[in-house]
């Protein structure tokens, strides 16, 4: 399992003293990152590839409040794909030290080409590094996002 250990800030507090809702999307999305920089998908290989995750939506579900200075394990699997990669649904799992289960992200997305403004298929170093997460229990194969030429 994909995981980082990370903290709740003063930042991600929300009126109510406990993490915010846009802050699980942002850990979120951290934990993303760092998943696709150590598996040879830093920013600048996106940058010199010209291509980018694009987040359509995403779901969150709350289940434990997530305090001040609270640890927390951010976890990332894959909860579905197309077959050629060019859509993805990945699955954040925030859990306390005991293994509490606080919330769930579900963002489903792309990859965005940045010069043809598009959904394309990743090349294959990026399909490969999306397939070796592992599979969330309700893992589901999604169509593809490629259009064909005059279909």
């Amino acid at each position: 399992m994909y995981s980082k250990t990370l903290f709740a800030g003063w930042a991600d507090m929300d009126f109510n003293a406990h993490m915010r809702n846009t802050a699980f999307l942002d850990k979120s999305a951290d934990v993303r990152m760092m998943f696709f920089s150590e598996n040879g998908f830093p920013v600048q290989e996106f940058a010199r590839l010209r291509i980018g995750p694009a987040v359509m939506k995403d779901e969150v579900e709350y289940r434990k409040e997530v305090g001040l200075l609270q640890a927390i394990t951010v976890t990332l699997a894959i909860a579905g794909h197309s077959e050629d990669g060019s859509r993805y649904l990945l699955r954040n799992e925030f859990l306390r030290p005991d293994g509490t289960l606080c919330a769930r992200v579900t963002s489903a997305g792309g990859w965005l080409d940045l010069a043809a403004r598009k959904l394309v298929a990743p090349p294959k170093a990026l399909h490969d590094a999306m397939k070796s997460l592992p599979q969330a229990s309700d893992f589901t194969v999604l169509p593809s996002s490629v259009r064909e030429r005059g279909g």
